[in-house]
């Protein structure tokens, strides 16, 4: 499958590492001129070194205001990934009101905020689009600890499928994708308990934890004019975990 991004202009957030920058390396690898937006500059920095053409900006993505502006500053834009996002795996009786608000407004409030800056400009050029949500198999089973993450994971792919159909008719299209376990380095130190890591490949039919190009793979499909006629979806990348 031939898949070319010359002369696309596409945002990332949560460029700068895990899933976000492997997106990243895959769409200026496939000719696009790429948004990278991270809260870590340092973090960019090194992105940055790695591939000069890499546009980079530092965005607290829980701020709306800041970000919304932050943001028109590198429009226009053909496509937007969402992949910032922040992770809290407590009991709900450990869950306090500021790791609540913390993980909302980056998980949430973040997404529809910089996602909203970018439709309103794809609209007034009466632009075609195409964005991309990065949300979680827990948003669809129910997992252990995971209420708050879980429910912030819910309210992405709520907001993909109304964001759809609002904007079908617009010739821009919204999904998302849904994945399990990612061996980031992150993903690895979260499951690096052998009898939580064990518990959850139990459940996965294909025996594995996704690594990185597993989600870049399915990302970069979405955004592609590969998939012209898919909208509204929200795509399990979780070797079975949901099917069974």
């Amino acid at each position: 499958m031939n898949i070319n991004f010359e002369n696309k202009r596409v945002l990332v957030t949560g460029a700068a590492s895990g899933i976000g920058k492997g997106i990243v390396f895959r769409l200026v690898q496939n000719g696009a001129t790429v948004v990278a937006v991270d809260k870590n500059q340092e973090n960019l920095n090194s992105l940055a070194s790695e591939h000069s053409s890499i546009i980079t900006a530092v965005i607290d993505l829980s701020d709306w205001t800041s970000s919304h502006a932050a943001v028109k500053q590198h429009l226009p834009v053909d496509m937007l990934v969402n992949c910032a996002g922040l992770v809290e795996i407590l009991p709900l009786t450990n869950v306090t009101e500021e790791g609540y608000q913390k993980l909302f407004d980056v998980n949430v409030k973040g997404t529809i905020s910089i996602t909203q800056a970018v439709v309103s400009d794809l609209l007034s050029r009466k632009a075609q689009g195409s964005i991309v949500t990065i949300s979680s198999q827990a948003s669809k089973a129910g997992l252990l600890n995971h209420t708050i993450y879980s429910a912030s994971k819910g309210a992405l792919d709520s907001f993909t499928r109304s964001l759809a159909l609002e904007l079908g008719p617009k010739n821009i299209r919204v999904n998302c994708v849904n994945p399990t376990v990612v061996l980031t380095p992150l993903g690895r130190q979260a499951w690096s308990n052998p009898s939580a890591r064990y518990a959850m490949l139990a459940k996965i039919p294909l025996q594995r934890f996704a690594e990185v190009d597993d989600v870049v793979n399915a990302v970069v499909f979405l955004l592609s004019d590969q998939a012209s006629m898919i909208t509204g979806h929200c795509l399990p990348v979780d070797g079975g975990f949901l099917s069974c």
